[in-house]
């Protein structure tokens, strides 16, 4: 089968597009045809070697990816050959086929094609998590939600899912394009960070009280500056640090506030942090995605493709998200 390989760390110019052997199949596991695939700056992170995980060489780097079973071991009870699917993977998604376990593994969404269902897995399944689990934000109706890197592919989810539950959702955003796009995604305020720091504008338009949650995956300064926009009681989950800057946390502030911090790595809840917890959460993780589901045939969730790339051309599809050209996500096809 034709794959996209890391051999070595690097950017994305150093991978290259091989033929290489179909990955064999584990008790519990699956084949998929893969259809479309997703990479995104994490994605970077791990050919570069600077994600919390680092796969064996060589790999195929990609985690999310949408196609149809094509062959199943006896263990699989939930899954047959020509089920159409979406799926996270420890990495090999970028490839014409891929092996998944059953646990992390759910139906394709009908209303949507497979371009479309590849930012589902994960970048909706963060979002989700994080805003609705009782552990994280469990946002609230009629909360004010701030949403950074809003027009991300996480971002832009954070905002659509904001809205179901009823929160007033303000986004950053950088440009105006952006910032526009994340007004059609349900933004009720939108801020242009490149026009200067956010906090005068958050309290301004909270009464000076400040937002109850905020939903970052940039870090760095942006944590920082959310910190001091922040009403008491409030809650801030750091998702990521696009910025490229793990912030210093001031806890005076969140003691005279009562803030709480709650990282969320969703990769705890699909195998890839150190404890792998995929069994343990398997069902916790098939909720989510139906509500995910659910939600995207009432037409409520509007995943958004910026633009697809052949699997020959994933380099130039992680240069663009580097070069902070996408708006919400771009996929990979195979053919």
């Amino acid at each position: 089968m034709r794959a996209i390989i890391c051999r070595e760390w690097g950017p994305p110019e150093s991978l290259r597009p091989e033929e290489v052997e179909c990955p064999p199949l584990k008790p519990g596991q699956l084949r998929i045809r893969i259809r479309a695939s997703a990479v995104s700056f994490a994605t970077s992170l791990v050919i570069a070697g600077k994600y919390q995980r680092r796969p064996p060489f060589p790999f195929s780097p990609g985690t999310e990816v949408a196609g149809e079973v094509i062959e199943v071991t006896p263990e699989v009870t939930r899954f047959k050959p020509g089920d159409a699917v979406m799926a996270v993977l420890d990495w090999g998604g970028c490839a014409e086929e891929a092996v998944a376990w059953e646990v992390n593994v759910s139906p394709k969404p009908p209303s949507l094609d497979f371009v479309r269902t590849v930012p589902l897995p994960i970048s909706y399944a963060t979002s989700a998590a994080t805003l609705t689990w009782p552990c994280f934000i469990d946002l609230k109706a009629g909360e004010w939600l701030l949403v950074h890197g809003a027009a991300g592919g996480v971002g832009m989810a954070a905002v659509e899912i904001g809205k179901i539950l009823g929160a007033k959702v303000i986004a950053t955003a950088g440009g105006p394009a952006k910032c526009a796009f994340a007004k059609e995604h349900g933004a009720d305020h939108v801020i242009d960070y490149r026009a200067g720091p956010f906090r005068e504008e958050v309290l301004r338009l909270t009464g000076g009280r400040g937002v109850d949650a905020v939903y970052d995956p940039v870090g760095g300064d942006v944590f920082t500056e959310s910190l001091r926009c922040m009403a008491p009681q409030s809650r801030i989950c750091p998702i990521g640090f696009a910025s490229g800057t793990i912030p210093t946390i001031p806890a005076n502030i969140l003691l005279v506030k009562n803030i709480t911090v709650v990282g969320v790595n969703l990769g705890y809840y699909v195998g890839w942090s150190p404890h792998d917890a995929r069994f343990e959460e398997a069902e916790r993780m098939r909720a989510t995605w139906r509500w995910i589901h659910q939600h995207i045939e009432a037409g409520r969730l509007r995943p958004h493709i910026d633009r697809i790339f052949r699997l020959e051309e994933t380099p130039q599809a992680l240069r663009a998200i580097l070069n902070r050209e996408v708006a919400g996500r771009v996929a990979i096809v195979m053919d």
